[in-house]
């Protein structure tokens, strides 16, 4: 008992003690070193359990029950070997004290000690060699994604903690042993093979086998009320859950996406050197998944709109299918087989499973051209946060793994992949596969940095790898180009020399390869540069005559910002290769935001060279660019005298000749910009059937899609539009998302209004891609007049979003609300936030600079444009 007069005192210093644990770790017989036992996984702590732990078994236990709002009774046996026992023992449950009933150590029952989200065992406990630990706990919810009928854990990159106590750091592999206990109805898959089953009245015990060792955070089930498929497409069988219910989708995908899983499966094989790395290989698609998919061991998921198709599906969304299939399997031997020992090489594990699902999808879809899917994939998400002033290293300091989401983003997903087909094209395709080879052999099932590989590579190559690696990997932005042609009175050439400075205006250089192209009215003669310095002059054309332009990085090799003649536009048609036009497009688009072309002026050579691309792969890149530009940098004066000339014009092209695969792009671009009386009397037609639209093939989900766009453009019958599209909706999952986006599609401004504060709870965030969908139709261009009075709102959330969202969410929800707008009010609105928030966290501050780029480059242009 405490005496009253002492209670105060005592809780006063509870409360000061209460976000800071401080345990000794001896260091050797004499020396203690001071921990402090915070809030996350520090990389300290993380550090201290590597080397006090090892040879660790979880042995897990949950009871699902039917009904989604009851508790998930659980049981953790945790078998580990620990060398240092003068130390104590730190779990991490990132849980409510209560959702721990009781706990053992050795066989003998102990006091509950849970702080901080940890739960730390006194050393006086624990003995040298192998322990035991029992644990009963009540599963933590926050990454159990539980629905009516369903659930799945999603524990990346630190969420494993918010389920169950682990040793949450992915450089502390560990064996799972799973039994779950489900409803008999429901289906369940984890990352082992099923070793029995026994029906329990109306549940069914599930007892898997033990998985090989991984990382905390690749552990995983899925249980629910799925369809099951089970095929052998070439090793072994494997077995599918999925919910869609459009038997024609059905039919035409499932055999097609076990076939895509073996070709990665066989590529990787043969290019690794090393076999398939596990016993079995499942995977579950889920109505609404937070990401395209994600890498769980034995238990791949995926978001099951991007899987199923019908034959209204172009090659490229056939391929976009493949590549997530290509980069899930592929992360089997990076990410899952060799792990990074910490999330600050997060990006090593993605920067391969998107390299090698480019190299696995060339074969597979031979008439595709693989150099432009590469150019178009990778360098406008590149460029498009690498430009801003939140821009950040492909490999990033992480003191806490808390912070590990916030890691994730456009710069490791697809500058890293650019900078390793640098990379091998520096070092040859040979050497760099023998160097990948070794690093897979020498790292198999264990863990691996940055460095590590950086020492293999370097043994292969003549090239520098750190000096290398320091500019590309270790430091953020990009080049900017400029050249300097002198002509002699001939005009012939007398000299050429290009120069690269940063964009930051740092003394960096990259080096890099690409090529150039001289374009004269009867030939273009390319040139192959190789840039390593700040000036590259090219003796070889001294004498040339001069051209008619030079157009920069037309083998799409090249990363950066390029020169581009404004009065020689008309030459980019000239380029007889498709990716050396579509790398001038991104050129061009990029001299838009740095003022050096009208956003105007460059809409309407876009509309012109839709006109003349025949390739699928181009429209996307020209009517991505005409989105962009119109409703984020053309002032909203000109928006409306645009869209009148533009809409006709697109929509001339749809009725046209022009293919089927090039018509779906196009009529994205109609669909987002047709906001006129007639662009929306065509589209109702369209969406009610009075119009077909021949070569356009449009499925459920765009008829749905293309009533959501009524809605927003305020159409005169939207409410009967929303309505018969609700009620035509079979699939339950998908209903369920319509109707619960039906508030954001309110015509009622004070309907939308209410939607959006409801946002603030976080229960109302769980279904995230639905949310992220909400706030972008809530915050439509159109609609900005009446949603700017939200991004208070919006932005004061971002911090607790990054807390209980997953890794994409708070990036997501800043590119759906305040992303979206370029006007004065709301740049007024982003200026007060980072004035009243010095504490704002400084990785969540990239975030929010990378989403407002166009917000922050619109005020600049505007201001150049009234000074002119």
């Amino acid at each position: 008992m405490i005496s009253h007069r002492y209670k105060k005192a005592f809780l006063s210093i509870r409360m000061m003690l209460g976000c800071m644990i401080v345990v000794f770790i001896s260091c050797n017989s004499s020396v203690q070193k001071e921990i402090k036992v915070t809030k996350g996984v520090s990389e300290e702590l993380a550090a201290s359990r590597k080397q006090q732990i090892k040879e660790v078994l979880y042995t897990l236990s949950f009871d699902i029950p039917k009904e989604q709002e009851k508790p998930i009774h659980a049981h953790l046996q945790l078998e580990v070997d620990i060398s240092d026992v003068a130390i104590p023992l730190i779990l991490d449950f990132e849980e409510k004290r209560k959702m721990l009933q009781s706990l053992s150590v050795n066989g003998k029952p102990v006091t509950i000690r849970h702080q901080n989200g940890h739960l730390i065992i006194e050393a006086s406990y624990l003995v040298a060699g192998k322990n035991s630990i029992a644990i009963d706990f009540t599963a933590g919810e926050l990454s159990l994604n539980r629905n009516k009928d369903y659930l799945y854990t999603l524990l990346v990159p630190d969420r494993a903690r918010t389920l169950f106590p682990c040793f949450d750091q992915p450089n502390i592999k560990a064996a799972y042993q799973l039994t779950i206990n489900a409803p008999k109805d429901w289906k369940v898959i984890c990352g082992a093979p099923l070793e029995r089953t026994e029906e329990k009245g109306n549940h069914i015990r599930y007892e898997f086998g033990t998985t090989a060792k991984i990382s905390s955070y690749l552990f995983s089930f899925v249980v629910g009320a799925f369809q099951q498929e089970v095929q052998n497409p070439g090793i072994f069988d494997m077995t599918m859950l999925y919910r869609e219910t459009d038997t024609v989708k059905i039919k035409s995908s499932i055999p097609k996406i076990f076939d895509l899983h073996q070709q990665s499966i066989d590529f990787l094989q043969k290019y690794t050197a090393y076999p398939f790395p596990y016993s079995k290989m499942d995977f579950a698609t889920i109505p609404g998944f937070q990401y395209g998919g994600m890498e769980h061991v034995g238990a791949i998921q995926y978001r099951e709109s991007i899987l199923f198709m019908d034959s209204t599906a172009t090659l490229n969304q056939q391929l976009r299918r493949g590549k997530l299939i290509a980069h899930e399997t592929a992360h089997m031997w990076f990410g899952d087989l060799v792990t990074m020992k910490w999330f600050d090489d997060v990006w090593m594990k993605e920067v391969f499973a998107n390299f090698m699902a480019d190299k696995i999808m060339n074969p597979v879809y031979p008439s595709i051209n693989h150099e432009l899917s590469f150019l178009a994939d990778h360098y406008p998400a590149a460029y498009s946060e690498d430009r801003t002033r939140g821009a950040t290293p492909i490999r990033q300091k992480l003191p806490n793994l808390k912070d590990a989401g916030t890691l994730y983003g456009q710069i490791i997903y697809h500058k890293s992949p650019i900078m390793m087909r640098q990379l091998e094209t520096a070092m040859g395709t040979s050497a760099f596969q023998e160097g990948i080879q070794e690093y897979i052999q020498t790292y198999a099932h264990d863990n691996a940095d940055w460095n590590q590989l950086v020492q293999i590579l370097d043994e292969k190559t003549p090239l520098d790898m750190k000096q290398w690696s320091n500019v590309w990997v270790h430091q953020s932005g990009r080049p900017v180009y400029t050249d300097q042609l002198i002509y002699d009175d001939k005009e012939k050439i007398v000299s050429y020399t290009i120069t690269q400075q940063a964009e930051d205006a740092t003394d960096k250089i990259w080096p890099q390869q690409f090529e150039i192209a001289l374009v004269y009215p009867d030939s273009i003669a390319t040139l192959a540069i190789t840039s390593t310095q700040k000036d590259t002059r090219i003796d070889q054309v001294q004498g040339w005559p001069k051209p008619q332009a030079v157009l920069y990085n037309t083998d799409g090799y090249g990363y950066g910002v390029f020169p581009i003649d404004v009065t020689r536009l008309q030459l980019i048609h000239k380029l007889p290769k498709a990716v050396s036009r579509g790398a001038s497009y991104i050129n061009m688009y990029e001299a838009v935001l740095s003022g050096t072309i009208d956003a105007a002026k460059a809409i309407q050579f876009f509309i012109k060279a839709l006109h003349q691309e025949k390739e699928p792969l181009l429209i996307r890149i020209l009517t991505g660019n005409i989105r962009s530009l119109f409703w984020k940098y053309l002032p909203v004066s000109q928006q409306a005298k645009v869209v009148e000339l533009i809409e006709p014009t697109v929509y001339r092209l749809l009725q046209s000749n022009i293919g089927s695969a090039i018509k779906k792009p196009l009529f994205g671009l109609y669909s987002a910009i047709a906001y006129t009386p007639a662009g929306k009397d065509r589209l109702y037609k369209i969406w009610n059937k009075e119009v077909v639209i021949d070569q356009l093939l449009l499925n459920k989900d765009d008829i749905t899609n293309l009533a959501m766009q009524l809605a927003v453009f305020e159409h005169e019958k939207q409410e009967i539009i929303l309505q018969k599209t609700q009620e035509g909706l079979k699939n339950p999952d998908k209903k369920k998302r319509f109707t619960f986006l039906l508030p954001a599609l309110s015509s009622d401004v004070q309907v939308r209004d209410a939607f959006f504060e409801s946002f603030k709870e976080v229960s109302n965030r769980e279904k995230e891609s639905w949310v992220q969908t909400a706030v972008r139709l809530i915050h439509h261009p159109l609609r900005q007049e009446e949603a700017v009075k939200h991004l208070d709102v919006s932005l004061s959330l971002v911090e607790e979003i990054q807390q209980t969202g997953d890794i994409f969410f708070p990036k997501s929800w800043l590119n759906n609300t305040i992303g979206q707008y370029s006007s004065e009010a709301a740049y007024k609105k982003l200026s007060h936030f980072l004035q009243s928030k010095p504490e704002f966290s400084p990785v969540l501050k990239n975030k929010l600079l990378q989403a407002t780029d166009a917000l922050y480059r619109v005020q600049k242009l505007h201001k150049k444009s009234i000074s002119q």
